[in-house]
């Protein structure tokens, strides 16, 4: 199971990650709205501006302070250095 930095220290599963979004558009904020309804949201942000919507595959949508750029850039070295280690 490999984790992704999300910011904060605060870490998720690569393989449960559907979307990584910036929160800016008008279907995003219903999404982040309808998980807080439902009590599904989770915000990693500590209190900072939110950067990053992350969807998860359990309907989870986690608020993150780093950049969606960010993100996927770890996620790609993290899968890169998988790939370097399996040679």
């Amino acid at each position: 199971m490999k984790l992704i930095n999300i910011g904060f220290g605060n870490m998720v599963s690569a393989g449960r990650l559907v979307a990584i979004v910036s929160p800016e558009s008008a279907p995003i904020k219903r999404i982040i709205q309808d998980a807080k309804d439902r009590g599904a949201l989770i915000d990693a942000t500590y209190g900072r501006r939110t950067r990053a919507v992350l969807v998860m595959d359990s309907d989870h949508v986690i608020l993150s302070s780093v950049q969606p750029e960010t993100v996927a850039n770890r996620m790609m070295d993290d899968q890169e250095e998988e790939a370097d280690e399996q040679e």
